[in-house]
């Protein structure tokens, strides 16, 4: 599929046999950006660069990462790539790029001594385009979810990815999922029989401490909504990914989404109302389409009709 917001590209690195790689996701010169965690154990590099008031009002690269902390160097090989290409913010030095990390924890499922480095971090830059894989690839190759309540329980995640139009505002989701909790509304079903909360683990202290998980990824949008709108983008994010995943944002997780606006399209003050619930709508989409067995199809929807593939 194509990501549909112009000047946003995607490219993967994937080791299959180790259950691991990197995604690196570049975007148009003059994209704003900010970010909100949750959940107890995040794997980020440069994330305090997007809260409001920083001095960099810029983003020129998102990556996404397994590995878990390791894999965080993937962001050297990204900015060698920038850099070459002249892209970052202009000092008396030369450009700086500007590139934020996120990481998962997927060191339990394949080969832990393999992690994404530098080079594996430009080789997912050099493959960047408009034309876009979802599923098992990258960043989401060894993600699993619903390892709260056993290992034996836990099923695949992924790379998942969707778009939600109204008129010409367009809200695109782009996720590694690597979840603790379990996805899709069966998950609370499950746990929660007549009102009464069964099915937490009974040793639940010592699951958390030993799995790893984190969902990781952005939601981009044509609109000029500036920095503090991406923030409040950013938690209408993880809004979506409550309503995809249960439990969410536990202490072994550690959540990162980061919200970007490529500023293609003028926004008023309602607009941004609009795109929260948009993005509330495309994250808890994309979240699922990870996990399931549609993975690769991508999902496109324009509110207020029926959706569709």
């Amino acid at each position: 599929m194509r990501f549909q917001i112009d000047g946003v590209r995607v490219g993967h690195w994937t080791d299959e046999g180790a259950r691991t790689g990197c995604t690196v996701v570049l975007f148009p010169d003059g994209t704003v950006a900010s970010g909100e965690v949750r959940g107890g154990a995040p794997a980020t590099r440069e994330f305090d660069l997007l809260a409001p008031g920083r001095t960099v009002n810029r983003l020129d690269a998102l990556v996404l990462s397994g590995g878990s902390a390791f894999g965080l160097s993937t962001a050297d090989g990204v900015m060698a790539h920038l850099e070459a290409a002249g892209v970052g913010y202009r000092t008396g030095a030369g450009p700086v790029p500007i590139v934020v990390g996120l990481s998962l924890f997927d060191l339990l499922e394949g080969d832990a001594s393999v992690r994404p480095g530098p080079a594996e971090g430009r080789a997912a830059s050099e493959a960047a385009s408009e034309d876009v894989q979802v599923g098992r690839v990258g960043a989401g190759t060894g993600a699993m979810v619903g390892t709260w309540r056993g290992r034996g329980r836990a099923r695949p995640g992924g790379i998942g990815m969707a778009v939600v139009r109204r008129d010409d505002l367009v809200v695109a989701a782009f996720l590694a999922v690597n979840a603790a909790g379990d996805v899709g509304r069966s998950g609370t079903s499950e746990a929660i029989a007549d009102g009464t909360f069964v099915d937490w683990p009974q040793d639940a202290g010592g699951l958390f401490d030993a799995r790893g998980n984190t969902t990781i990824g952005m939601v981009v949008t044509n609109a000029d909504v500036g920095r503090d709108g991406c923030l409040l983008m950013a938690g209408s994010a993880h809004d979506g990914l409550a309503r995809a995943v249960f439990p969410p944002h536990t202490r072994s997780d550690g959540d990162a989404l980061v919200a970007a606006a490529t500023g293609g399209r003028p926004a008023s003050d309602a607009d941004l109302d609009v795109l929260r619930a948009m993005t509330v709508a495309a994250v808890e989409r994309a979240v699922t389409t990870a996990c399931g067995p549609d993975a690769d199809d991508g999902y496109t929807t324009q509110p207020g009709t029926p959706s569709g593939r």
